[in-house]
């Protein structure tokens, strides 16, 4: 929801419709609450503007709450209605959930009840168009791919893809394990004049040293034992297309200076032959490595480096784009749901501030696995904190769930318990990594500001803090 969300309260009695209002008022300080006295009123009012839950008094003069809760889901199929009555009855309730009510409450009403109803129906309505806004910024960003991302070091990526795929000219990509490095060679390549052209990837460290160089440059009949009729390698068979040489660094000496003769020549020898062969091909080399380290110690040749990296981008590790945490993982278990064959799951906010408050050291490949993981084993459509715990017990502390007496805690005590602590300390470091500056926090863990406040109210942490 965008700004304060709002309840509204429709009933033919403006004594009980006002009292509601004043009550809530005072239970739910985060949201606005109004009251109208028919269903007429309340479209006019739902047609003037959104309102997150609906709760309305099911027997009215003209429009009734039946005939109320279809028109307003017409309207908006998200939003959560509930419906009140002091003729409550099975077949009316069953009548009532079937045609969309979120819940069915009869009168005399539980104040306290109602207030736990309401609040549910807020959280899940700023669920719902959270992900709704996820889902929006997935699709305009490209799909589900690990180069998804809003943060400034994506845009960063991107706008150097799109420079370099301008060109022939070689390309290293850097950066950590898990980052995306091949999906960076393949929007280089689709968007490059050889788009066309074939996409060969040579997993280099995958192969054996003595079998790389013939991989890469092929060979002919009897150049070595085995080797019963030619054979084309890679280099030939990219012919006006791209070739990837991933984990560059890891190749050998010998194949090292093999490869600086076909980035100056522009033409392959193959293993046993005494004629060379012209290619038209653009390389793309993309490691993980310190290639500088390596030229320091005599393992890279520096001179093959400097033909490598006539351009380069950088991938940046998941550590420094937190803030595309949100956006990954919405997209992940999307595409999770459709490869199990799953239906739609989504996260809570709380779920998607406990992701991005974590470590990935193998970046955004680990991060989809563990997505993964969760589509699995997460047996709720709505995944939040405890479940992103309990398919990494390794990060949790078991001390925390506990009693000092060895006295077996209450399931759902110890999840509250283990949940808090864990979001307490993400929303302290938050706090303290954006000088208590809470848009900011916001913006970096993809929470909405308004469910920031909230945690920060319920865990009575004050920002100003943090300045």
């Amino acid at each position: 929801m965008n700004g304060t969300p709002r309840v509204l309260i429709v009933d033919d009695q403006p004594d009980f419709a006002r009292g509601l209002v004043r009550l809530l008022a005072k239970k739910l300080p985060g949201a606005s609450l109004g009251c109208v006295l028919s269903g007429e009123e309340a479209l006019a009012d739902l047609a003037r503007a959104p309102c997150a839950v609906l709760v309305t008094d099911l027997r009215m003069p003209g429009i009734s709450g039946l005939d109320l809760l279809g028109a307003a889901l017409k309207r908006d199929a998200n939003l959560g209605v509930v419906l009140l009555t002091a003729h409550g009855d099975i077949d009316t309730a069953v009548a009532a959930l079937k045609a969309g009510a979120y819940d069915f409450l009869t009168k005399p009403v539980d104040s306290e009840h109602l207030t736990r109803v309401i609040a549910k129906g807020l959280e899940r309505a700023e669920l719902l168009a959270e992900n709704i806004r996820l889902r929006a910024v997935v699709a305009a960003c490209g799909g589900d791919t690990g180069l998804l991302g809003q943060s400034p070091a994506m845009e960063q990526v991107k706008e150097a893809i799109t420079a370099v795929a301008g060109s022939d000219y070689t390309v290293l990509i850097r950066g950590e394990s898990g980052t995306g490095k091949e999906l960076a060679a393949r929007a280089v390549h689709s968007l490059s004049r050889r788009a066309s052209g074939p996409f060969l990837s040579v997993n280099c460290p995958a192969i054996p040293d003595q079998l790389l160089e013939s991989e890469l440059f092929g060979h002919v009949r009897g150049a070595f034992t085995g080797a019963e009729r030619d054979r084309r390698g890679l280099f030939t068979s990219a012919n006006g297309g791209v070739i990837v040489l991933d984990e560059i660094g890891d190749i050998p000496m010998s194949v090292q200076t093999k490869l600086l003769r076909v980035l100056q020549e522009r033409e392959v020898r193959p293993v046993g032959s005494n004629k060379s062969l012209p290619v038209d091909v653009r390389i793309l080399a993309s490691t993980n490595q310190d290639l500088e380290s390596k030229i320091a110690d005599k393992t890279f040749r520096e001179d093959l480096y400097y033909r490598l990296n006539v351009l380069t981008v950088r991938l940046p590790p998941l550590r420094e784009r937190r803030e595309d945490i949100p956006l990954l993982a919405t997209a992940f278990l999307a595409r999770a749901c459709r490869e199990t064959g799953i239906g739609e799951k989504e996260f809570s906010a709380e779920g998607l501030a406990a992701l991005s408050g974590r470590e990935w050291p193998g970046n955004v490949r680990e991060l989809l696995n563990f997505v993964r993981r969760l589509t699995v084993f997460c047996r709720g459509d709505v995944i939040g904190p405890a479940a992103i715990a309990a398919a990494d017990p390794g990060q949790g502390d078991p001390a925390d769930i506990d009693n000092d007496d060895d006295t077996p805690t209450p399931y759902l005590e110890a999840k509250a318990r283990v949940v808090d602590a864990f979001t307490r300390r993400y929303v302290e470091r938050l706090l303290g990594q954006t000088r208590g500056n809470v848009s900011e926090a916001a913006r970096v863990s993809g929470l909405e500001r308004v469910s920031l406040q909230k945690i920060l109210r319920r865990l009575g942490i004050a920002a100003e803090g943090y300045r």
